[in-house]
């Protein structure tokens, strides 16, 4: 799933935007975690699940840089809403190759769930310019991750037709729905390139036939399509793309995945994915399988306390981009980066369980993170 980011995002409840974790000032090669790494597993798969099913992390494994945070009750996985993407393709089937359908997308509604998941701080100081910009392109992404994630039928025909799209909103002659007229005057005022909504695309379609990475280089590879084009794309929004800003924007962009693949574990695996690198899981003694139970074991915690703190060192190399900007744009993509830091310091303190519920980042969190990046820049 590419992921779509908006502006310190945070959520009202107690618990996907998404870091530096509680009680933490800086990040070592000789953390905890890093050590796990090393010795591999710290307990073999198949050792003492009595009980809920599962022992206890031990301390240093949810500790680590991680804040050590306990709570004692997850929420339960929220329902995800039925897809505003739905009505305008429900008119396509693997067999229908013909026109675009009458129906268009529901622009209010895409725009709705990009309120609904990620309640925007930051966006409310934004100029409404910018604000619009913001939601035309989310509305697209958005569109696009609902067809790789949730409408039946064909999806490689249906990314076929958002290509024909996009052929004609370049060619100055967008699709005649509300969507494709607010990104084609989003795309002249900012003078956007084609290729960041094609890679867009292009990380669906690999969705559709990509299940497994076998290396944590592979999925950053898949971050180059699903993820930094996001970034790429809010660069230009604020007209401040350059060479530098970019290579950072990479590295904050694909710790965000990385963060939202950690919370989306049976989400993703109830979709037959699996993002957690493959030669992570033998080395901390985790079975495919083992993504199923209802909590997560041990094994399991270690893994994603493990890929926490390599999103955390991603995040922290690419938050300097912060200290680049000034005014709205600084605005913005601090909090990008305060809700990165926020939601690994949610997984740390749902002790890196994420198959009882999503751990979401509280407000607070994320709200102090954001000011304090305002205050002191990207840097720890």
């Amino acid at each position: 799933m590419a992921p779509v980011w908006t502006p310190v995002a945070a959520e009202s409840g107690p618990r996907r935007s998404g870091p530096r974790l509680c009680g933490t000032t800086q990040h070592t090669a000789n953390s905890d975690v890093t050590a796990i790494q090393a010795k591999g597993p710290p307990v073999a798969r198949g050792g003492d699940r009595s009980g809920s099913g599962c022992s206890d992390p031990p301390e240093d494994v949810c500790r680590a840089d991680l804040g050590g945070l306990y709570v004692v009750d997850t929420p339960a996985r929220p329902s995800r809403a039925s897809s505003p993407a739905r009505s305008f393709l429900s008119s396509f089937t693997p067999s229908r190759l013909g026109p675009p359908p009458t129906a268009e997308p529901d622009t209010a509604a895409l725009h709705r769930r990009a309120r609904g998941e990620n309640f925007t701080v930051a966006s409310y100081l934004l100029p409404s310019r910018i604000r619009r910009r913001l939601m035309s392109i989310y509305a697209f992404a958005r569109l696009v991750d609902d067809i790789g994630d949730e409408v039946p039928g064909n999806r490689m025909v249906l990314f076929d037709k958002i290509s024909r799209d996009l052929d004609r909103l370049y060619a100055g002659f967008p699709p005649p729905y509300q969507l494709y007229r607010d990104l084609a005057a989003t795309i002249n005022e900012c003078r956007i390139p084609r290729d960041p909504f094609d890679r867009l695309v292009a990380a669906n379609r690999q969705d559709q036939v990509v299940r497994r990475y076998d290396t944590f280089d592979d999925l950053l590879g898949y971050c180059t399509l699903a993820a930094n084009p996001i970034g790429h794309l809010v660069l230009y929004v604020f007209d401040v793309m350059s060479e530098r800003r970019k290579v950072l924007s990479d590295k904050v962009c694909s710790a965000l995945q990385v963060l939202e693949h950690c919370q989306d574990v049976p989400e993703d695996y109830g979709r037959g994915r699996i993002y957690l690198p493959t030669e992570d899981l033998k080395r901390f003694g985790v079975a495919e399988s083992d993504l199923a139970a209802p909590r997560a074991s041990r094994e399991v915690r270690a893994l994603l306390a493990f890929e926490t703190q390599r999103a955390l060192r991603l995040l922290d190399e690419g938050s300097p981009v912060v200290e680049t900007l000034t005014g709205a744009a600084r605005l913005a993509v601090a909090g990008y980066v305060a809700g990165g830091r926020a939601t690994a310091a949610a997984l740390a303190e749902a002790r890196f369980d994420v198959l009882t519920g999503t751990p979401r980042p509280r407000r607070s969190r994320t709200v102090a993170e954001w000011v304090r990046l305002l205050a002191v820049g990207g840097a720890r």
